[in-house]
């Protein structure tokens, strides 16, 4: 019997022969299902927004209650400061500057090989139904995809069965929701048109056509007016199918307790990926959320997410699943507060602290690009603790096949399972982490940071990136805010992470692409 199969059956013996290769025993031993899985991903939440971590200017009890209840990471990390590689690692196992991976347009082609080992792929393998209800924002389909027909591939040839996605973020089009491939409320007769680089004739735009907005863009939104909000491209046609924002969280939220109900009941586990677009821009609140953080569009929002898993938790509990349903939080980067359009965020913050104790932020190489909330949550089987394990998206790849049995497993994923389940405090030694094609090393209790050209600051988002002409080195155990670099009084250790690094990495780390926001 594998490692963490013993480790899981002598933690879990309710469960039986539910975690060996197959669910299938001929013998006179109890069959029991796998546990459900869902992993509930936010987007561009930082540490510090939540409770729990010190939030103080608003409060999020739901949120609270999983931390509570379960595993609170205090060294929990996204792979990436953006939101596509860390996507891409969740899903892969991989360390997403491997692939490249960066921030993509709303017409970008499939990031994911159709080839590759998966997550869900691997769950669909050891009986598992699958699902993604959210943001995507992996690509779709070829380069020169038509919207109005089937669109492929997509998350149905990733590993899973059901997806109702956006394709790429709210502030970019198309601004349609996309359900197995195919557009959701699409007139045939009003085809839809998306360009990148140019208007088409007669459309108006947020940069020509200011006074059309009710939301003003501050850098880059500035292309089409759709609902009121100027976004990144250009698109025409597919009224029909447009969503609208301010109902978005409560759209996804129903496709996701339908799901829950459907197949609660199910011989087969299901694996659930809620991918929800708050706090991302644009901040888009219901009405019901409008004004009730004090903290402008952006606490609104947190609100409602907060709002949201609760009602999930509700859900899970009416279905009678809460007991034998592993639940996963996190967030795909680290905080920013204008990111495109003057909505108050910045003006508002007061003695809110997004990033918590963390010095940058999303697209950042400091702390707060990567160090995100993380729990673990599990009814009855997860005792609640804080831990300070290092732990990864990544690796839940690895840790979750060890769960139900599969072999396979992520080529950069680590098997950290006993972390994630709250018996050992020991996650992984060391991590690759990457913030717009330049990377980092993580190892202990230090952070070194290679020297990298560029600016120190990005002035649209106000936000540190990490470039410097000299090496860093960072105690975070001592110093998490990373005001004391101590490189030079370090210099042995300096030259063993930056040899460790340069053998993960490769040498070719320094051929990096400048941060464009557009």
């Amino acid at each position: 019997m594998k490692k963490g199969n013993l480790l899981f059956l002598t933690l879990f013996a309710f469960i039986g022969l539910g975690c060996q290769k197959s669910n299938t025993d001929t013998s006179s031993k109890k069959e029991v299902k796998k546990p459900n899985i869902i992993l509930v991903y936010l987007d561009d939440l930082g540490y510090g927004d939540i409770g729990v971590n010190g939030a103080k200017s608003f409060k999020t009890p739901n949120i609270d209650d999983l931390a509570n209840g379960g595993i609170n990471f205090t060294n929990g990390y996204a792979s990436s400061a953006t939101c596509t590689p860390s996507r891409y690692a969740i899903l892969t196992g991989q360390y997403p500057w491997r692939k490249n991976a960066r921030i993509l347009p709303g017409t970008a082609p499939l990031l994911i090989d159709t080839a590759q080992v998966t997550l869900p792929k691997m769950l669909q393998s050891v009986g598992y139904k699958t699902a993604i209800i959210g943001k995507w924002h992996l690509g779709l389909g070829g380069a020169n995809k038509d919207w109005n027909k089937h669109i492929s591939p997509g998350p149905n040839e990733v590993g899973y069965d059901y997806s109702y996605i956006m394709a790429a973020t709210q502030d970019r089009v198309p601004t349609v929701y996309i359900e197995d491939g195919n557009v959701v409320g699409l007139d045939p007769n009003d085809p839809i048109e998306i360009d990148y680089k140019n208007n088409f004739p007669g459309q108006t735009s947020g940069k020509e056509n200011p006074e059309l907005t009710t939301m003003k863009w501050h850098h880059g939104h500035n292309s089409s007016i759709i609902n009121g909000i100027p976004r990144i491209g250009f698109m025409k046609g597919g009224k029909s199918a447009i969503w609208s924002d301010v109902d978005m969280a409560d759209h996804f939220l129903g496709g996701v307790k339908t799901y829950i109900q459907e197949n609660a009941k199910s011989e087969k586990p299901f694996f659930l990926t809620y991918t929800m677009q708050q706090p991302h821009v644009p901040r888009t609140p219901h009405p019901r959320f409008a004004g009730k953080s004090g903290l402008g569009p952006r606490g609104d929002v947190i609100l409602e997410a907060d709002w949201c898993i609760g009602e999930l938790m509700a859900t899970l509990k009416e279905q009678g699943i809460l007991e034998n349903t592993l639940i996963i939080f996190s967030s795909d980067n680290g905080p920013v507060l204008n990111d495109g359009y003057n909505d108050d965020a910045v003006e508002k913050i007061g003695d809110h602290k997004p990033a918590g104790p963390f010095r940058g932020g999303k697209y950042s190489l400091f702390e707060a690009g990567t160090h995100v909330p993380f729990i673990t949550y599990w009814k009855g089987q997860i005792q609640p603790a804080t831990s300070d394990a290092l732990v990864c998206q990544m690796d839940l790849f690895s840790s979750i096949a060890d769960l139900v049995g599969s072999d396979v497993k992520g080529p950069d994923s680590e098997d950290i399972l006993p972390a994630f389940l709250g018996t050992s405090k020991v996650g992984r030694e060391s991590l690759i982490l990457e913030a717009t094609t330049r990377t980092s090393l993580r190892k202990g209790d230090w952070i070194f940071i290679p020297a990298y050209k560029g600016p120190a600051l990005n002035k649209h988002v106000n936000i540190e990136l990490g470039n410097s002409k000299t090496v860093a080195l960072y105690n975070l155990k001592q110093d998490p805010s990373q005001q004391n670099n101590v490189a030079k009084e370090n210099p042995e250790l300096v030259a063993q992470m930056l040899k460790e690094f340069e053998t993960l990495r490769g040498k070719g780390y320094k051929k990096t692409t400048q941060l464009e926001l557009k």
